[in-house]
């Protein structure tokens, strides 16, 4: 049947598949086999992969194997953190894999990769399945969104690396200056010590320690001027994620496009 609807960026997508094919090419200095798969996937309730509860439903599986020279259970282990590469000084920043896991990560999937010494690695990319289609409407938006610019300070609190580095990414590239945080102590402190005005703080709802919806309050106390704006991994409507954050709080979707993002902020700075 055909591929179930999945919601992400598509240039994200897109530099997921290049970032594990150029990995592939390179784990086969001398040749082999690369192969890129896609299936429906159904998964039901109590399934866990490597200790990571999944949540039930159906998703798109994108499979990206080789039969390259393969990882140690150390290597896989570290394979997604920002900067950990295996090859020689010079040859990688190694944070191609991590950029990869932050896309899956802000599109509500799991990535997994299945690899032994010798034996070629095989990477596994679970995304939800989407029951709404994108409409034209939806589709002149994003192409009237790609002027949303600004160059305001943005406070951007998120406790993912890969995830962080996506969206301050998106941000640099509206013109937004951005300090980070990866919790809500270090954007306080940050907010203490700033000089220059924060004129909207982006928060993740779900983090160790301070939720986000805390981080909020403090903030605003300490600085009513401030905008924040939410980004929510929660799939529920607008009724759940009101529930969650309050009645107007103004909240954005994981996963989101940079011109949806720059949208969304623009409406807010401009209406303060």
């Amino acid at each position: 049947g055909a591929l179930g609807r999945v919601k992400a960026d598509p240039a994200q997508i897109e530099q997921v598949i290049i970032n594990l094919a150029v990995n592939a090419r390179d784990a086969m200095p001398e040749g082999g086999e690369l192969a890129i798969k896609t299936s429906n996937i159904e998964i039901e309730e109590g399934f866990t992969a490597e200790s990571v509860k999944v949540m039930p439903g159906s998703y798109v599986l994108l499979e990206v194997s080789d039969t390259g020279r393969g990882m140690d259970q150390e290597t896989r282990a570290r394979a997604f953190e920002p900067f950990f590469t295996t090859k020689e000084k010079g040859k990688g920043t190694g944070l191609g894999l991590s950029m990869v896991y932050g896309v899956v990560k802000q599109s509500g999937g799991y990535i997994w990769v299945y690899s032994e010494p010798g034996q070629g690695a095989s990477f596994k990319i679970y995304l939800p399945c989407v029951e709404e289609s994108p409409t034209a409407s939806s589709r002149q938006q994003d192409a009237a969104a790609r002027e949303y610019h600004g160059n305001e300070t943005i406070l951007l609190v998120e406790d993912e690396a890969a995830v962080r580095e996506l969206v301050r990414n998106a941000l640099e590239s509206k013109g937004y200056k951005v300090l980070e945080a990866t919790g809500g102590d270090e954007a306080l402190a940050l907010c203490r010590d700033c000089k220059n005005t924060v004129h909207l703080m982006l928060t993740d709802v779900v983090m160790p320690r301070m939720k986000g919806q805390d981080l909020a309050h403090r903030i605003r106390s300490l600085h009513p001027e401030t905008q924040v704006l939410f980004m929510t991994g929660y799939a529920g409507s607008q009724i759940g994620n009101a529930e969650v954050l309050g009645a107007n709080a103004p909240f954005i979707q994981k996963p989101f496009s940079a011109d949806a993002l720059g949208q969304k902020i623009r409406s807010l700075l401009d209406h303060s």
